[in-house]
């Protein structure tokens, strides 16, 4: 029961993020969940290495690089002010970034839009006077629902997609997917203007010209930014031939313009946002030691539920994904319902759930924590735990409703 307990108070925790005059950052407390698993024993050293996930790892460290060097470069603030500059309100600025986000993530991935999209909503807060954490909450709400509706747009659907055998991956998700995906991003911003109405009162909005900072770091980041994308639809490509072409390529391969020719590649490597990788490789040791507990696992066999049920797998994977990450609960659940021979449904259902619990909670998602720590680096401005699950609670209800009519619907 130890390592349920040190959860629960690494929850406690993050939720508060203060005692007394003490405030935590969210990478130190996952730190010490994980020290305090392994030094109780409750996870072997060697157990713990073997936990990390080192394609994460590497995929977030260059994905890291990428984006710091178009921020540090200006070429990020000079490519918003581009897409930007036509938003002439705030509901049109909600609106282009939870559909744009929201639709890119799916082919860019969820955890890339995190990091390229937290300075753009820094940048707009100031620039607009909005308040910086309803950008940033639209930002974390857009990437997890769009990636929703591709096998690529985040890790477990990926996982769905290649262990699951349905055929045609794109196509089965776009076909059950696609058209929820668009309302749920619709019913977002209308919870968001319901939350935050008076951020909505504001007038016409005026965008400035960002000129860019550093020419020879701009074409390189630039460079870096086109081969993430070329490197997307090479993915894309890969699926369907079935090749191994892993997450971690694209973002190393797109990291090594700037780390070989740019000569502020150890400047930026310095920069990126180290505490954030710390979080991960912290997050890995506790969830596995919590899984290796039994815990959970005791507690779903006692229910003597139908563990292949639509309904049952969205419960499951919003739950357990707020407990051991949505990443190792697919990794976990998705065997199970091989075994059983689930319905082409059933996996669709364990993709939308496990991504949509990423709207329940901070923990829900990896993207929502690059989000936090990435915006409390670079502006010490970022949302609360509350702030989070005020609008995210009322907004996982409302898309489980819809994707458990749509795929009802089929």
């Amino acid at each position: 029961m130890i390592p349920i307990l040190v959860l629960l108070v690494v929850f406690v925790l993050i939720a508060v993020r203060q005692v007394g005059h003490v405030k935590f950052k969210i990478w130190p407390i996952m730190l010490l969940g994980a020290l305090a698993v392994l030094l109780t024993g409750q996870i072997s050293f060697t157990n713990a290495l073997m936990a990390v996930n080192i394609d994460v790892m590497l995929f977030l460290f260059g994905m890291f690089v990428v984006g710091h060097a178009l921020e540090e470069s200006g070429y990020l603030s000079h490519l918003s002010y581009k897409i930007f500059k036509r938003a002439k309100s705030a509901d049109s600025i909600i609106l282009l970034i939870l559909f744009g986000a929201g639709i890119a993530s799916a082919f860019l991935m969820n955890d890339t839009l995190a990091v390229i999209g937290t300075p753009v909503m820094l940048l707009l807060a100031k620039k607009h006077k909005f308040d910086s954490k309803v950008l940033l909450l639209t930002l974390a709400f857009a990437v997890t629902i769009g990636s929703v509706m591709s096998p690529i747009g985040n890790p477990q659907n990926l996982l769905v997609a290649v262990g699951s055998g349905i055929s045609n991956p794109f196509v089965t998700f776009f076909k059950f997917l696609l058209l929820p995906t668009l309302v749920n991003l619709l019913l977002a911003y209308l919870l968001i203007k319901l939350f935050y109405r008076e951020q909505f009162s504001k007038g016409f909005l005026n965008h400035s010209y960002e000129p860019v900072k550093d020419y020879k770091l701009a074409i390189l980041s630039k460079v870096s930014l086109i081969l993430v994308i070329v490197l997307v639809f090479v993915k894309i490509l890969a699926v369907f031939l079935g090749i191994d072409f892993r997450l971690t390529y694209i973002a190393l391969i797109s990291a090594v313009p700037v780390l070989l020719f740019s000569p502020r590649r150890l400047e930026v490597v310095k920069e990126i946002d180290w505490g954030t990788l710390v979080f991960f490789a912290a997050m890995f040791v506790l969830m596995q030691s919590v899984w290796d507990s039994g815990f959970f696992q005791s507690v779903l066999e006692k229910t003597h539920a139908d563990i292949s049920s639509v309904p049952m797998i969205f419960v499951v994977s919003i739950v357990l994904s707020q407990l051991i990450s949505n990443v190792p609960l697919v990794a976990l659940y998705l065997p199970m319902l091989v075994h059983v021979g689930a319905s082409a449904k059933g996996f669709i259902a364990l993709a939308a759930g496990s991504t949509i619990a990423g709207n329940l909670s901070v923990l829900g998602a990896a993207s929502n924590v690059i989000i936090i720590q990435n915006a409390e680096k670079k502006s010490g401005k970022s949302f609360t735990f509350l702030d989070f699950v005020k609008v995210g609670v009322p907004l996982t209800v409302v898309n489980f409703l819809v994707y458990f009519v749509f795929l009802s619907l089929f």
